[in-house]
């Protein structure tokens, strides 16, 4: 299978390590910004998106960033190529949602949306058709992890010493405010009750080095609670490592023999 990347940050270069020796997989070309042009790369880096999709690949992963999925999300669809977008956060844009998920009922192309770090999600998405009631989802976070992000301008994260609650509300909110950390929340979203009615806590706590998620839903099938305790990913503290290992299981499973 052929595959192409939106982006070639610390996602991407995930990404490109765990494929590398998968003989049934090929990357036909990166679409970039300039400034990573000269990076060094196994296959072709472009800041064009035609010539990006003269590479003719199956799939296109989004490892982006919120632009990445406003920029070219619509235009992969329409092309008939099948996207997966990481940066799940972006979708809670319902006008982009809808333009993506249009896009995709007009072509043969299909949107994927992979778990990421929150395991459990394929429980979450299965008891939606049963009848849910209610979904939080808390992330806890070294408190450095959410710097940069609208929610926490004017925060001085250094000074946290204790375990501080930096938001509370809903999963449309928590993706608006933290971009680059809230792909958990809106994944949940998605998958469940939808960003208005899933609940989300976003937690700063300095004497942790993990990034934890606490999932619980509730409904007709029964009460769930999940933690997952992750390492963040070495090249980039706001995300875990799984999520690159999920979007590769992902790839994987349309190539493999078994999937489970």
């Amino acid at each position: 299978m052929r595959i192409g990347l939106i982006g070639l940050g610390a996602i991407a270069g995930d990404i490109v390590l765990y494929l590398k020796d998968n003989p049934k997989i090929e990357i036909t070309g990166a679409l970039v910004l300039p400034e990573d042009l000269s990076r060094e790369a196994e296959f072709p880096l472009t800041t064009d998106y035609d010539v990006f999709m003269a590479g003719d690949p199956e799939l296109v992963v989004e490892c982006a960033g919120h632009g990445g999925v406003v920029a070219y999300g619509t235009r992969v669809l329409e092309a008939g190529k099948d996207l997966m977008i990481v940066s799940i956060g972006a979708l809670s844009d319902e006008p982009l949602y809808d333009a993506l998920v249009d896009a995709a009922k007009r072509s043969k192309g299909q949107l994927i949306l992979p778990a990421g770090a929150l395991i459990g999600v394929d429980g979450l998405a299965a008891a939606r058709s049963a009848g849910l009631e209610n979904v939080t989802i808390r992330s806890v976070k070294p408190p450095l992890s959410w710097s940069g992000a609208e929610g926490v301008e004017g925060v001085d994260l250094a000074a946290i010493k204790e375990r501080t609650t930096v938001f509370a509300g809903s999963a449309r909110d928590a993706a608006r405010l933290f971009p680059k950390n809230a792909n958990v929340a809106a994944t949940a979203a998605l998958a469940g009750i939808g960003f208005e009615k899933t609940q989300v806590e976003l937690v700063a706590d300095p004497t942790t080095t993990q990034n934890t998620h606490t999932l619980i839903f509730e409904g007709t099938p029964g009460r769930y609670e999940l933690v997952i305790a992750g390492n963040p990913s070495p090249n980039n503290p706001k995300t875990s490592q799984l999520t690159a290992l999920s979007i590769v299981r992902l790839i994987e499973n349309r190539v493999a023999d078994v999937v489970v």
